[in-house]
């Protein structure tokens, strides 16, 4: 015998799958699956055939001088197809593919006609409004059928003229109630392919990917370095040197008091002043030496990091747990990312407490700062832990952070230590 309690449990889940499938029922996101389907299906097959015959008949006439040009047009028509499928998706699914890059087409009509049949991204959309052709016309059936039959099955006693037996009405009720409920998510579900096949054939091939993003961190490691040394030129120049050449007055001034005779005090006065200058532009040195190469990583990870935590205002806990020591590149951005994180923590978070992990995974040297402080960090376009993640895409590292509102904050940072190493050679 069920007991009263198990009851209402069933029925609290049974609630809160109706609640669930309900809100998918009514929610923007399942309409706009809906009309990216009717939209696109009718014309997956129109633009198939049409290319399917286009390109046969290209094929056929390849040894006369007009079967290459048509050719050409066919994969032009496939290419722009596909553009257009790219904008359809990022508008009603969300799923935004960016554009594939184009080889340069030079000049003349010969030389375009050659670039576009050799474009690989052409054919990759040829391809994808090909496997369409059926693909379409089944995902129709499947998702828009559900929506059909489900209406169908609730307008089962209008289809009858009159009154249906009550056990046929109510069993077609809930089928038809079923059906609805289940369309949003079969909807959603045959659309899996079709975002795996945008995402595969109409957009960048992995190799594209990689070489933008490797042209990409390129130009964001010339421009960290080229701000870096300015940076350098500026605090020397504004700085040091402005120091260095006070001391080079004061004591040409004390040798013409020495030379006119004057006192004591005055020559005192000239070599204090120059010696105060000397010590400034010594520390302001040591400080822009410590920012190109902290001489405290001399001692380690371990040591570098615990002299970081000893100046925070945060209370921070060290854990540093390497079976070797890593290379000085990778100690020095695994420190810098440190400095940055805690930073942050000592700036925003509000904590009491804060822990820095570094241990070695499999290659990858991984740094976690964790804190209990009030949460809702995230990369801000323009604020530091975006600029964080931007400066070690030059070494393929990745930053992830996971900070709930109130908390607590805990960001990640992955360092391949190869790829780090085959950025200092």
């Amino acid at each position: 015998m069920t007991s009263p309690a198990t009851t209402q449990h069933n029925g609290g889940v049974v609630l809160r799958v109706l609640g669930v499938t309900g809100r998918a029922l009514l929610s923007r996101r399942s309409w706009a699956a809906l009309a990216y389907l009717l939209i696109t299906a009718p014309l997956d097959v129109a633009g198939a055939i049409l290319l399917l015959a286009g390109g046969l008949v290209g094929t056929v006439l390849l040894v006369t001088p007009l079967g290459p040009w048509l050719l050409a047009s066919v994969l032009s028509a496939a290419a722009g197809l596909g553009a257009a499928r790219r904008a359809t998706a990022g508008w009603l699914l969300d799923e935004h593919v960016p554009t594939p890059p184009r080889p340069d087409q030079g000049r003349g009509l010969f030389a375009r006609r050659r670039a576009v049949l050799t474009d690989p991204a052409n054919w990759r959309a040829l391809g994808y409004l090909l496997i369409k052709l059926p693909l379409g016309l089944l995902s129709l059936a499947v998702g828009g059928g559900a929506y059909v039959y489900a209406v169908v099955f609730l307008t089962y006693p209008l289809q009858r003229h009159g009154f249906a037996p009550w056990r046929l009405t109510v069993a077609g009720w809930a089928l038809g109630v079923v059906l609805l409920l289940a369309a949003p998510w079969l909807v959603r579900s045959v659309l899996l392919v079709d975002r795996a096949l945008i995402r595969g054939l109409l957009g960048p091939s992995r190799t594209a990917q990689r070489m933008r993003h490797l042209r990409e961190t390129r130009d964001r490691a010339v421009s960290d370095a080229d701000a870096t040394l300015r940076r350098i030129e500026r605090d020397l120049h504004d700085g040091t040197q402005a120091r260095l050449v006070g001391v080079g007055m004061q004591l040409t001034l004390v040798r013409e008091l020495l030379g006119v005779g004057a006192s004591v005090e005055q020559i005192r006065a000239a070599v204090d002043t120059a010696q105060g200058n000397l010590t400034t532009a010594l520390a302001e040195l040591r400080d822009l030496v410590r920012g190109i190469r902290p001489p405290v990583l001399d001692n380690g990870l371990a040591v570098a990091l615990a002299t970081v935590a000893s100046g925070s205002t945060v209370s921070v806990s060290v854990e540093v747990d390497l079976p070797s020591r890593p290379s000085p590149a990778v100690e020095h951005i695994a420190y810098f990312c440190a400095c940055e994180l805690l930073t942050n923590v000592n700036r925003h978070s509000a904590a009491r407490h804060a822990v820095v992990e570094i241990t070695d995974s499999g290659g990858v040297l991984r740094l976690r700062v964790r804190d209990d402080g009030r949460g809702g960090a995230y990369r801000r376009p323009g604020g530091g832990l975006a600029g964080l993640a931007e400066r070690i895409q030059v070494v393929d590292g990745t930053l992830s952070v996971d900070s709930p509102p109130g908390g607590p904050t805990v960001a990640t940072v992955d360092i391949p230590v190869a790829a780090s190493e085959r950025s200092t050679r």
